[in-house]
């Protein structure tokens, strides 16, 4: 029986395994150009909220905050995190 759940677990974490791996390399990759963006952003909001609409610039420096390697990229990585964590939790209790 014991044999059998291993058997049946070991696609599971394989598809997590690579599904984390692929998910961090796009995270990797991904982190230059969200901090190029997030910078750009910042500046035209900045920009903005001087010259033209107070309400406009803010809105376009919360953009810039999500999209900063503190905002939605953060998040993803706490979401990764956590299934990373599923996968060693079902590796710990079924193989021990």
């Amino acid at each position: 029986m014991r044999f059998l759940l291993k058997l049946l677990a070991a696609p599971i974490i394989l598809v997590l395994m690579l599904f984390v791996w692929i998910c961090s390399a796009l995270l990797y990759c991904s982190a230059f150009i969200f901090g190029l963006a997030s910078t750009v952003i910042g500046l035209l909001g900045l920009a903005v909220l001087v010259t033209y609409s107070m309400k406009n610039g803010v809105i376009l420096l919360v953009i810039a905050l999500l999209v900063s390697p503190v905002g939605l990229p953060m998040a993803a990585a706490w979401f990764l995190g956590k299934i990373q964590d599923l996968r060693y939790a079902i590796q710990d209790r079924i193989y021990g």
